[in-house]
């Protein structure tokens, strides 16, 4: 009987078990984010921004941001990159390859992370209600970052796919390169809605405003050579009137005043202990007392020697850090001067300010972008220092290179490099002659902009786009003692290095992604 009972109560169960199970399914768990709760307002959308931000800062290379704060610079004659692991000391050697990971493979990746995160904001924009001036203004930042991403893209390897949607995994593997044209005006096109879109002031700190977005197709326009272009935008950001150059070069790259007049664009960071700040003080910068630092780049004789005298003399070879341009000494740590407290280098000062051990170039130490009191030095790994993408002074260089490319007047342009030279409370040397020819004006323009952005990250992409190469390697560094350390391009400056090679990684999941001539 109990038997009985058992039975008809489980077809009884099971009778109703299928209505149950439907009303059971209707139920979306309420603590996490699901298809059919995301996105459902403004909170939503802002959450999937702060990601597409996030992408920004690379954590494979010592938190030093997509841009690299400089360490691009280790293959070119500004800088020597002792870490034999490091893509540009590798490029420079003439040992990278398209196995290699570190920026070949990393660039790549974080491009297509970015422009995938911002395909799905965009997508996700037409499932939320919103005023249509906050949907515009969240369109033009997915678009600039979109943009930004094309142009990193466009630069480092020419011509890469195009993925303006979401797409599956299957379709990511038969997608083909674009051409490097088609690529950048990709970069364009994005930056057109942002600078439609969005407004002169940010939401808040460190998001995109139509002045990054005019800057960055500004730049983009430059690294084509469309000059034209560059004129026209460079006056729409004079239009703006909110940039002008930060009264004091040493202080432009102080915590203290980030987010100045002078920053058009750059990547935020703070002190903290969840990947919010980099590891660029701990790894890349000068040893203190018994604190040894990566010093993992370092400025070169070559470009020590770049800088001027302050009032246009031959250097004195006696004293050869006496009377010069003032912002050699706030790029450089210089033999004598002091850093954090300590004189430098502690081989001439016992106990002083050093390069790691590992570095063989141990007589010059890079200032620019550190923290300049050991009392505020932060953890490892929580460095604070924002990366400048774009300020006002690349605006003004940028403009004195188009106005000399496009035959126009040369006296303009060089009052334009004297502006730099002379406008600043503690930058003041001598001014250039307005009676140049356009050849001496073009020397000078790219003279000027190796000094004034020296270990920002930008003399790489200068060097490959003006095409001098060729005259620059083989480039020979020395130590201290005058010992050949490294020989940069030591077979020369061959036209295929102008592209990193498109990754293996991506390759062996993609076969129609052709590898780009030489790699």
């Amino acid at each position: 009987m109990r038997r009985l009972f058992i039975y008809c109560f489980s077809l009884i169960a099971l009778s109703v078990l299928p209505s149950c199970m439907e009303d059971y399914l209707d139920l979306y768990p309420e603590d996490k984010i699901t298809s059919a709760n995301f996105p459902e307002g403004e909170s939503d959308i802002k959450l999937l921004l702060d990601g597409v931000y996030s992408q920004l800062r690379e954590k494979e290379i010592y938190n030093q941001g997509l841009f690299g704060f400089g360490i691009t610079d280790g293959a070119t004659p500004n800088a020597f990159n002792w870490g034999t692991g490091e893509v540009f000391n590798k490029l420079g050697a003439g040992r990278l390859s398209s196995s290699d990971e570190g920026v070949v493979t990393f660039r790549w990746k974080r491009c297509y992370e970015i422009i995938s995160r911002a395909n799905y904001l965009l997508t996700c924009l037409e499932q939320v209600d919103l005023a249509d001036d906050v949907k515009a203004v969240y369109s033009g930042e997915a678009h600039f970052l979109r943009g930004v991403a094309y142009s990193v893209l466009a630069e480092t390897y020419g011509g890469v796919p195009i993925i303006l949607s979401e797409i599956s995994t299957e379709e990511a593997r038969q997608l083909k390169r674009a051409s490097v044209e088609e690529t950048w005006q990709q970069a364009e096109d994005d930056y057109d809605v942002a600078i439609a879109n969005l407004d002169v002031d940010a939401p808040e700190l460190g998001r995109a405003t139509k002045g990054a977005a005019l800057g960055m197709k500004m730049r983009a326009c430059l690294y084509q050579g469309k000059y034209e272009e560059v004129l026209t935008l460079v006056d729409e950001i004079d239009a703006l009137k909110k940039y002008k150059l930060f009264h004091s070069y040493e202080g432009l790259f102080d915590p203290a005043n980030e987010n100045n007049e002078e920053v058009l664009f750059d990547i935020q960071y703070i002190e903290g202990e969840n990947s919010q700040g980099t590891y660029l003080d701990q790894y890349c910068g000068t040893g203190t007392g018994t604190w040894q630092r990566g010093s993992r780049y370092v400025p070169t004789d070559d470009l020590v020697a770049a800088y001027e005298t302050i009032d246009g003399s031959p250097i004195d070879p006696e004293n050869p850090y006496e009377n010069r341009d003032p912002r050699l000494a706030f790029t450089v740590v210089l033999p004598g001067s002091y850093f954090l407290g300590y004189r430098f280098p502690n081989y001439l000062y016992p106990g002083g300010a050093f390069n790691h051990s590992g570095n063989m170039l141990r007589h010059l130490s890079t200032r620019k972008y550190r923290i300049q009191d050991e009392a505020d030095l932060p953890p490892s790994g929580q460095s604070y220092i924002n990366d400048i993408v774009l300020r006002y002074a690349d605006v003004l260089l940028s403009k004195a290179e188009a106005i000399v490319e496009t035959g126009g007047n040369v006296a303009d342009a060089i009052a334009i490099l004297n502006r730099i030279r002379t406008e600043r409370d503690d930058v003041k040397i001598y001014e250039l002659p307005l009676s140049m020819s356009r050849e001496e004006a073009r020397e000078k323009v790219r003279h000027e902009r190796r000094i004034e952005l020296a270990l920002e990250g930008r003399y790489w992409a200068d060097v490959k786009r003006w095409k001098i190469g060729k005259d620059l390697y083989p480039m020979y560094i020395y130590d201290h003692e005058g010992s050949l350390i490294e020989t940069k391009f030591p077979s020369g400056y061959l036209e295929y290095y102008d592209l990193l090679p498109i990754p293996d990684s991506e390759r062996s999941l993609n076969p129609n992604l052709e590898q780009n001539p030489g790699w």
